[in-house]
C-alpha cells in the first residue's frame, strides 16, 4: 500500500461575499479533489488540541500522528533542525521574522505592523538583512541564521523558552506597542533588539532597492515561538513505513527530519503562491519510484494568501494544487500495481477575513483505491461537516488512514 498525504496549508476558510458567499474551496475549480471526494471517506478533524495555539507546527505534528501536547516544543527548534543547526541543551531557538512596520517618523512602539512577510521577501534579499543583524546584534550568546523568505532563526544560550511572545500574523494593522516584549517579565533583551533592528534594517540597501521597486521593506525583526531542542518518535519505527516529506518551509522539513523522514527539496519551491507546484508533484512521484511508501506534500500557498487577504490568489493556489500536484501524482498511482490511499486536508483554517489561523475543525478526505465510501459531491467545508464524521484528535488520523478495511 502506498500513502500520499497532501496538505494545502490553511485552505479552509469562511464564506466570502466577494466569492458570491462561497469559501475559496467552494469557488475553486478542483476537479480531481472533487472526483476523489465522491467515493472517499469524508469528515472533519481537530488538529489543534484544546488550549493550544493554532499554529502549523502543532497541526502538522498531529497529522503525522504525534500528540502536540506531548511533543510540541515550539516551532523554532523544528525550523532550526531543518536549517542544519545543531542545538545544544542550554540553547533556545526563536523564530525571527523580518516584517514591515510603518515608517512615518513615529516612535518604535507607535509603529503599525503592515506585513508579517515583508511582501514575501526573497531568501537572497533576506540573507543580507540577517547578516546585518548578526553583525550588529550577534555575540557569543546569540546568533542569527537565515531561513526561507521572511522566516529566520535566533539561537540564544540560556534563553527563556517560555516567554509569551505575540505572533506577528495575529496583529496585522495594529500598533505594535501593545504587543512588544515587556521588560518586567523577561522580554527586555528582545524589545531592545527589535528596536535596534529597525535602525539597522530600515535604510539598508536591500530595503531601499525594494522601495524603489514598489515593494514593502523588511525593516524590523520580530521574535516569537521559543523552544528547546526537539525530539520526536521515529515515524518508520512507529508505522513501518518508509516516509518522505516535501515542503518549502523549514518548519515542516524540521518535523520530518526529527521523525526520521527524508526531507526532499524542490527547486523553485517558495512557500508562497508562486511556488513550483509541478516540481512538488515530480518529487512525490520520484519518491514513490525510489521505494517510499508514504509521501507527505505540504503546500504553504493557501495559508500565505489567507494571511495577506488575497482572495483570488487563495482560489488560484487551490486550483494549482489540484491541477499540478494532485492530478499527476494520482495518475501515477493509478497506473501502478499497488493499492494506494490519498489523504487530503488543510492543517488549520486561515480565513481571509481574519488573516490568521483559527482553531476550528478542518475538512478531510481519505480515498482508497480498493474501497468505495459514501462520499460527497465535492470536497468543501460544508460537505465535510454534513457527514457528521468528526475526529476529535488529529493525531489519530494515521490509525484511520492505515486501518485495514
Amino acid at each position: 500500500m502506498k500513502y500520499f498525504v497532501l496538505i494545502p496549508d490553511g485552505m479552509a476558510d469562511e464564506k466570502i461575499p466577494a466569492l458570491f458567499d462561497r469559501t475559496p474551496m467552494e469557488a475553486a475549480n478542483k476537479p480531481t479533489m472533487d472526483r476523489l471526494a465522491q467515493s472517499a471517506l469524508i469528515g472533519t478533524v481537530s488538529n489543534i488540541p484544546e488550549g493550544m495555539v493554532p499554529e502549523s507546527d502543532t497541526a502538522n505534528m498531529s497529522i503525522l500522528s504525534f500528540d502536540p501536547k506531548v511533543y510540541s516544543k515550539g516551532r523554532s527548534p523544528l525550523e532550526a533542525v531543518s536549517m542544519g543547526i545543531e542545538m545544544q541543551p542550554d540553547e533556545t531557538a526563536y523564530r525571527c521574522n523580518v516584517v514591515t512596520l510603518s515608517d512615518n517618523g513615529e516612535d518604535y512602539d507607535d509603529k503599525i505592523i503592515l506585513d508579517h512577510s515583508a511582501d514575501e521577501i526573497t531568501t537572497a534579499e533576506a540573507d543580507l538583512l540577517i547578516r546585518a543583524l548578526e553583525e550588529k546584534l550577534g555575540n557569543d550568546q546569540r546568533k542569527f541564521y537565515t531561513g526561507v523568505s521572511y522566516r529566520h532563526c535566533l539561537i540564544r544560550k540560556n534563553g527563556n523558552d517560555t516567554y509569551p511572545f505575540m505572533r506577528p500574523h495575529d496583529i496585522l494593522g495594529k500598533r505594535i506597542g501593545d504587543y512588544l516584549p515587556k521588560a518586567e517579565n523577561g522580554g527586555k533583551e528582545f524589545y531592545e533588539m527589535m528596536r535596534e533592528s529597525f535602525e539597522i534594517l530600515n535604510h539598508h540597501p536591500v530595503n531601499e532597492a525594494r522601495r524603489a521597486r514598489g515593494l514593502k521593506p523588511a525593516n524590523s525583526a520580530w521574535f516569537w515561538s521559543p523552544g528547546k531542542k526537539p525530539s520526536l518518535p521515529n515515524f518508520r519505527e512507529a508505522w513501518g513505513l518508509n516516509a518522505a516529506v516535501i515542503s518549502a518551509v523549514d518548519l515542516i522539513k524540521g518535523i520530518g527530519l526529527c521523525a526520521g523522514m527524508r526531507s526532499i527539496d524542490v527547486e523553485g519551491a517558495t512557500g508562497n503562491v508562486h511556488t513550483n507546484y509541478q516540481g512538488k508533484a515530480d518529487a512525490a512521484i520520484n519518491a514513490f519510484r525510489e521505494g517510499y511508501d508514504y509521501v507527505y506534500v505540504h503546500v504553504e500557498a493557501p495559508d500565505e494568501c489567507g494571511h495577506r487577504a488575497e482572495i483570488e490568489n487563495k482560489v488560484f493556489s487551490i486550483e494549482k494544487i489540484d491541477r499540478e500536484i494532485l492530478a499527476p501524482v494520482l495518475s501515477y498511482l493509478e497506473n501502478q500495481d499497488d493499492d494506494f490511499c490519498v489523504m487530503i486536508l488543510p492543517d488549520h483554517p486561515t480565513p481571509v477575513r481574519l488573516r490568521t489561523h483559527t482553531i476550528q475543525p478542518v475538512p478531510f478526505m481519505i480515498y482508497r483505491s480498493n474501497v468505495i465510501y459514501n462520499g460527497a459531491d465535492r470536497f468543501t467545508e460544508a460537505e465535510a461537516e454534513s457527514k457528521n464524521n468528526y475526529v476529535p484528535h488529529g493525531y489519530t488520523l494515521m490509525k484511520l488512514l492505515t486501518a485495514s478495511v
